[in-house]
């Protein structure tokens, strides 16, 4: 701005006026101003304006799209999730910023908080790029991430108790009946696998040996999963129970059960994750392991101030529940 006031002639304080459109300046001096701003690629430190008004009062939220997973920003745990989020910066009486960038480079959620937009990020999934999340918190920038916790880990993740919650749901079908049972997600990512590895814990606590035909590697995608689950009924290959980690892929799992005869839960017991709105509303009712959504918020806003002060952020696991319905009730 001090450029700008030596380019034009002018002062300081004028600039400044006449760059916010006062009318205190002439029309003649904002234009000529103006134009010779944009001439020289000026744009306003929103971070230097912040911090002398101290209004900054912004939180950037983002949600990765990640090729592989396939997950939209549409899908319903997201929407619950930002909810949870909104409610908790808006009885702070923050405001939410709502981005999305590329899995694959995840250092562009940084570019909102360095730009002085934001006082700090958080993101909604984690994905598989654990390492570019430590790189993006070794930067100095106030990040949490919702997920899980890994080892060697450098930024703040707060989730769910996905191990346990695997355990849960897998315990749930064995107790109802279940032996034959397939395992739905794509494991590559950190929380699958660590629901699948609950799952596979519940197995050998029953004595029962898992079954690698009956472990369908599929994102958050229906249309793959569909597809791998017709592969798997027309291969002949036996199943009574299905542990899906989402409810959408649940719930599209029961519709294509009953396309082929196969009765929810007479003859194949479901359960899902989540824990979404639609899950009670499903045909039958789902049963499902309820992520802690509404504490989540909550917490995740409190570890990203608990950053932005420069206090020790710890990752945090929540726990998770069992809600049971009549999709595994015999």
């Amino acid at each position: 701005m001090a450029d700008l006031a030596r380019l034009a002639g002018v002062s300081v304080a004028t600039v400044s006026r006449a760059l916010n459109g006062s009318p205190e300046v002439s029309l003649a001096t904002r234009q000529r101003i103006g134009e010779l701003a944009r001439s020289l690629n000026y744009t306003v430190n929103i971070g230097a304006k912040n911090l002398r008004t101290k209004q900054n009062r912004t939180v950037a939220v983002v949600i990765p799209y990640d090729e592989q997973s396939r997950q939209h920003i549409t899908d319903p745990f997201f929407l619950a999730m930002l909810g949870s989020l909104a409610d908790a910066l808006t009885d702070r009486g923050f405001d939410l910023l709502l981005s999305r960038v590329d899995s694959g480079y995840l250092a562009a959620a940084s570019q909102l908080y360095e730009s002085g937009a934001v006082i700090g990020t958080v993101l909604i999934g984690q994905w598989r790029h654990h390492a570019q999340l430590n790189a993006l918190a070794q930067r100095g920038a106030p990040l949490v991430v919702w997920g899980a916790q890994l080892p060697q880990q450098v930024y703040c993740s707060v989730g769910g108790d996905n191990l346990a919650g695997g355990q849960l749901a897998t315990r749930h079908l064995i107790e109802r009946g279940g032996r034959r049972i397939v395992f739905m997600g794509d494991p590559s990512l950190p929380e699958v696998a660590q629901r699948l590895a609950g799952y596979h814990q519940a197995l050998a606590e029953a004595g029962i040996a898992p079954d690698p035909a009956l472990q369908l590697n599929v994102p958050f995608e229906t249309g793959q999963a569909r597809a791998a689950l017709t592969r798997l009924i027309e291969s002949g290959i036996a199943f009574d129970a299905i542990f899906a980690c989402s409810d959408v892929l649940a719930i599209s799992s029961m519709q294509l059960l009953r396309l082929y005869g196969r009765a929810v839960p007479q003859q194949v017991l479901v359960v899902g994750y989540d824990d979404i709105e639609w899950a009670s509303h499903a045909d039958p009712p789902l049963t499902t392991v309820r992520q802690p959504i509404a504490a989540a918020g909550i917490e995740i806003v409190q570890a990203l101030f608990d950053g932005v002060a420069g206090q020790p952020t710890p990752p945090r696991t929540l726990p998770v529940e069992l809600v049971v319905r009549q999709s595994s009730l015999r």
